[in-house]
């Protein structure tokens, strides 16, 4: 990718070691979700760990997710076959076949190792029930406390780390930026706990799981913290980025003028529910044969093609002939979300629409988790494994954060046998004060938003797509410049770093495959972009 001035600088604030406070650890991990709490737990019983959190333990996607965990439990009605098939189908011919089989099969282990752990699967005669979600061929979703499968996942990790003696846990810290020596390794992180002084981690090996980038969008079900810092700070480090530009669009999110996103898991569509036009007609079986059952690029299309036909700002979920009973039940969240905005599930329509959920590009990882760059490692979200392909099929996101976690732990380990530790280090950088205007951070990220909604969003075409990376130059020229002393500053340089490459990697492919749909390439050029697009600082 071309690079200017306000793109190369190395690191976003001065490096000094010799006035900053300094911890070392064996293995570094960073992020607190699924794959970084399972990296952390692999990791421990060999070494010590240090397991840093932008925020809380709860500030994570995994926390929040409401889907299931898409697994093998069911060997007879279900196969390990059908599983990679539907994978492999759903990714749209970028999906890596070793990387799938690899994933698939040691997930149904993974799960119930969880269940042993105290996760409280949903069960039926002492048997884990499973459902149905569209992309999925067979019943194969796991679910805890109906819609809460992530927290009750995150509960159970957390737990595990809290009561294991080798890991530090630090909350509160904001990664800024992976440490490289002249070499290119990774040596560590620089960032800041609890808005104090910047802090040096020094690593051994260092495992980035900082997760995704939802909050590049004005639409998203993705929390606050979610602003591609993981992303972004690997990409200044030079490591190898693929695929930025699939980000998954989940279709079913309440739409209520004035209030934030809210998933509406689509397993209500796995167990019945009927998306509606403003007019009250049914027209999934227009789009695609599976109906509401078809893959989440093709629903979340459909849903833009049928608002655009109706000029309508949304369409409906219909869940009227649900038990009621049934339905508080089994999904107590969403139940409680749509009294909250007085909906009665049993004579009202839901207003849904899609909005941005799941960063399917990352950091490009091998099969042992580990990027292009020496001593970094990288799982969950932030990674790009190979699993995914162009578009992700719903469920596979928990189950790889957990597969992959677990293979990050692991080559940390052995890297840690291999290499041995990293001691200190001397290092200056030092950053030249600017003479350009500062703009209001705030007003940045905002306007970012709404910028990739509007241009890099569901739909794209050249025009748009220009668009926005020239306008994101121009913020670049007065932001990526400045020394920011807050979170909130360093994320508005990471979520304009992560937004340009996400909006160059869309306009580099010129077809339609998956999440990625440009209305001037309508179709899929296997010809021309059977590949992948990586992208690297120059």
């Amino acid at each position: 990718m071309p690079t200017r001035q306000t793109d190369i600088r190395r690191y976003l604030v001065p490096v000094y070691t010799a006035s900053t406070p300094q911890l070392f650890t064996d293995c570094l991990v960073i992020g607190c979700g699924i794959a970084g709490l399972r990296a952390a737990l692999e990791a421990a019983p060999h070494c010590n760990v240090t397991l840093v959190c932008k925020g809380a333990f709860s500030d994570s996607n995994t926390w929040n997710a409401q889907g299931g965990i898409a697994s093998v439990l069911d060997e007879v009605e279900d196969s390990f076959e059908a599983h990679i098939e539907d994978t492999l189908r759903t990714g749209c011919g970028l999906g890596d076949k070793s990387v799938i089989e690899q994933v698939v099969r040691e997930g149904p282990g993974l799960v119930r190792q969880l269940a042993d752990w105290g996760t409280a699967f949903d069960r039926t005669d002492g048997e884990i029930d499973i459902s149905l979600e569209g992309g999925h061929s067979h019943a194969r979703i796991a679910h805890s406390h109906g819609d809460s499968t992530g927290r009750g996942i995150a509960e159970t990790l957390i737990n595990r780390v809290r009561q294991t003696p080798s890991i530090n846990v630090l909350e509160n810290f904001f990664a800024i930026d992976l440490l490289t020596d002249d070499s290119g390794e990774c040596v560590g992180v620089i960032g800041q706990r609890h808005s104090r002084s910047l802090q040096i981690i020094w690593a051994a090996a260092t495992i980035l799981a900082t997760g995704g980038a939802g909050r590049l969008y004005r639409e998203t079900t993705n929390p606050e913290c979610a602003t591609a810092d993981g992303l972004a700070m690997a990409w200044r480090a030079g490591a190898v980025l693929r695929d930025m530009e699939f980000m998954q669009f989940h279709p079913t999110t309440l739409y209520i003028a004035g209030a934030s996103r809210a998933l509406v898991t689509e397993t209500l569509r796995g167990e019945g529910a009927i998306l509606r036009d403003i007019n009250h007609e049914p027209f999934m079986k227009e789009y695609d044969s599976r109906g509401e059952l078809a893959p989440r690029d093709v629903v979340s299309q459909a849903i833009l093609d049928r608002m655009l036909k109706t000029r309508a700002t949304h369409v409906y979920l219909d869940i009227r002939h649900f038990d009621k009973a049934y339905f508080q039940k089994r999904f107590p969240l969403i139940s409680e979300l749509c009294e909250s905005f007085d909906i009665n599930v049993s004579t009202d329509l839901i207003p849904v629409r899609p909005s941005a959920h799941y960063m399917i590009g990352g950091v490009k990882t091998d099969i042992h988790a580990a990027t292009s760059i020496r001593r970094l490692f990288a799982c969950g979200e932030a990674a790009s494994t190979g699993l995914n392909g162009a578009n992700r099929l719903g469920s596979n996101s928990l189950l790889e954060g957990l597969v992959f976690g677990r293979l990050a732990g692991r080559s940390a380990v052995g890297l840690l046998d291999a290499a041995g530790p990293v001691g200190h280090r001397r290092m200056l950088f030092e950053v030249p004060p600017s003479d350009r205007s500062r703009l209001d951070a705030e007003d940045v990220r905002n306007s970012l938003r709404s910028l990739m909604w509007r241009n890099v969003g569901i739909t794209r075409s050249h025009a748009p797509l220009q668009e926005a990376m020239e306008t994101i130059r121009f913020w670049q020229q007065y932001v990526m410049d400045k020394v920011f002393a807050s979170p909130f500053g360093w994320e508005c340089q990471n979520m304009l770093t992560a937004a340009l490459l996400i909006t160059h990697a869309a306009q580099e492919r010129k077809e339609s495959r998956g999440v990625h749909c440009r209305q001037d390439f309508p179709a899929r050029d296997d010809t021309a972009f059977a590949r992948h697009i990586e992208l690297v600082r120059q």
